[in-house]
C-alpha cells in the first residue's frame, strides 16, 4: 500500500506515525516543510520519497506534491495527524481522487458550532452553542442562555484561545480580545458543569476497533489557569468491566458521534463532560489526541498504538487487542515562576517510592527557559506512571505533583 504522510518530522512525535506505517509494510511518501537534509537518517530510511513544500496548509502546493507522487506510483491514502493539517489534507484528497476523511467530515470536526448542531440532530447531548459574527449576536446568546459561557475560536484545537465569561463585563472584555486578534467569527456555548475527560478511538469504515476512556484532573480550563496545580490525565483500564453503565454510555455516544459526523477509517478524539445534566460530548477531532496520549495508551495496554493505527490504515484490520493491563497517566510539573530552570527537588524520593511504575519523565535541564502555564501538559517537566489499579495510579500522580518541585529564577 502506498501512503502519503503529511509533515513526517515536525512535531517530533510525527516520526512515530511514519515508522509505524513502514513497520507494517506500507510504502510511505512524505510531504513536509523541512529540508530533506534535516529529516534525519531514521525518518529518511522509513520513507520511499519526500517532497518539500513551503507550507503543508497551502492546498495548491500540496496538490502539486501529491500529483508528483501520483505520477510515479498509485497512491492509496493520504494521512494527516495534526489538527491544522486535516482540512488541507481533506481538500487535497478530494482534488486528487484519494479516498479518506472527506471535506464535509473534516469541516464538522473543525467548526465547533456546525459540529454541535450535527451532534444534536443525531441525538448526542451537547452544550447549547452558536457561531456569532458580531458582539450583538454574542450579547443576545448570553441573554438567552445565561452565564457562565465559553468562548473559543471556531476552528481551534483543545483549549487554545478558550475563555470562560461569567458576566456582561467579562463578555465585553473577551470580545475585545478576539477583535484585537482579528477574529471575525467565534463559537459561543453554555458552560457545562461537571467532570471532564475524553474518549479516543481508531475506527475502520465507521466501526470502532480500538478505544480508550481518559479522565482529566482537574478540568482543562482550571488546569491552565493556575500555576500551583499539577494537572494530570489518566486513562482507565476499567472500560471493559461488565455492568459499568458510565463507560457503556460513553462508548454508545462515541459510536453515534462517528456515525453523525461521517467518520470512516480514522483516529478520533472526543472530549466529554459528566455532571448534573448527565453526559455531554464537546469537541470532536478526526485525528489522534495530542500531548502524548497514545504513548500512555501504549504503556497501559502493552501494545504499540501507533502500529495498531498503521495496521488498520494499511491492512484494514487490527493486529492486536488492547490488554487493559494498567491504568496510566501523566502529571504536569510547573515551574514555581517563569524564567530559567535552576533545579529540581523530590525526584529521587519519587523514584524510590514508585520506580517500578514509572513509564518515563521529562525534566528540562538547568538553564533551559520555562514555558507559560497555559502552554499545556508537556510544556515543562512531566512524569508518566502506570499501575494495575486506577485509584492507585491516581494517588501516585497526586504524590508526584506534591513532591517534585521545578525551581526557576
Amino acid at each position: 500500500m502506498n501512503i502519503i504522510f503529511v509533515e513526517p518530522s515536525f512535531p517530533a512525535n510525527q516520526r512515530r506515525f511514519v515508522h509505524a506505517l513502514a513497520s507494517v509494510g506500507a510504502n510511505v511518501y512524505g510531504i513536509g516543510e523541512s529540508d530533506e537534509a534535516h529529516l534525519g537518517d531514521e525518518v529518511l530510511g522509513a520513507l520511499r520519497g519526500y517532497y518539500r513544500v513551503g507550507s503543508v496548509t497551502n492546498v495548491d502546493q500540496m496538490i502539486e506534491a501529491v500529483r508528483y507522487f501520483q505520477g510515479k506510483v498509485w497512491i492509496d491514502a493520504l494521512e494527516a495527524t495534526v489538527e491544522a493539517h486535516t482540512m488541507p489534507a481533506a481538500q487535497v484528497r478530494e482534488a486528487c481522487g484519494i479516498p479518506g476523511t472527506s471535506v464535509r467530515t473534516t469541516w464538522l470536526c473543525r467548526d465547533k458550532p456546525s459540529m454541535k448542531e450535527a451532534l444534536r440532530q443525531a441525538g448526542v447531548p451537547t452544550a447549547a452553542s452558536a457561531a456569532v459574527d458580531s458582539a450583538d449576536e454574542a450579547r443576545a446568546f448570553a441573554e438567552r442562555e445565561g452565564y457562565p459561557l465559553i468562548l473559543k475560536p471556531r476552528a481551534g484545537a483543545g483549549a487554545q484561545g478558550t475563555v470562560r465569561v461569567d458576566s456582561d463585563h467579562d463578555l465585553e472584555q473577551a470580545l475585545q480580545g478576539y477583535a484585537r486578534e482579528g477574529a471575525s467569527s467565534i463559537a459561543i456555548e453554555e458552560f457545562v458543569e461537571g467532570h471532564e475527560g475524553f474518549y479516543d478511538t481508531i475506527s475502520l469504515d465507521g466501526r470502532v476497533v480500538h478505544d480508550w476512556a481518559t479522565h482529566y484532573y482537574p478540568n482543562v480550563l482550571e488546569a491552565m489557569r493556575h500555576r500551583w496545580i499539577s494537572p494530570q490525565f489518566v486513562t482507565t483500564n476499567r472500560i471493559d468491566e461488565p455492568g459499568n453503565a458510565f463507560y457503556a454510555e460513553v462508548r454508545d455516544l462515541g459510536r453515534r458521534v462517528i456515525e453523525a459526523l461521517g467518520i470512516e477509517t480514522s483516529a478520533t478524539h472526543m472530549e466529554w463532560f459528566y455532571g448534573p445534566k448527565g453526559l455531554k460530548f464537546s469537541e470532536i477531532g478526526a485525528r489522534p489526541p495530542g500531548v502524548g496520549a497514545w504513548d500512555v495508551y501504549s504503556a497501559a495496554n502493552e501494545v504499540d498504538v501507533y502500529r495498531e493505527w498503521a495496521h488498520v490504515i494499511t491492512h484494514r484490520a487490527p493486529e492486536q487487542q488492547m490488554k487493559r493491563t494498567y491504568a496510566a497517566g501523566i502529571v504536569a510539573l510547573r515551574p514555581d515562576r517563569d524564567g530559567s530552570v535552576t533545579g529540581y527537588s523530590g525526584i529521587d524520593e519519587i523514584q524510590s517510592r514508585y520506580g517500578e511504575w514509572v513509564i518515563d519523565g521529562h525534566f528540562p535541564p538547568v538553564g533551559h527557559g520555562t514555558q507559560a502555564v497555559e502552554a499545556g501538559y508537556m510544556a515543562n517537566a512531566w512524569v508518566r506512571l502506570r499501575h494495575p489499579d486506577f485509584d492507585t495510579v491516581r494517588a501516585m500522580l497526586d504524590d508526584v505533583g506534591r513532591t517534585i518541585r521545578m525551581h526557576a529564577g
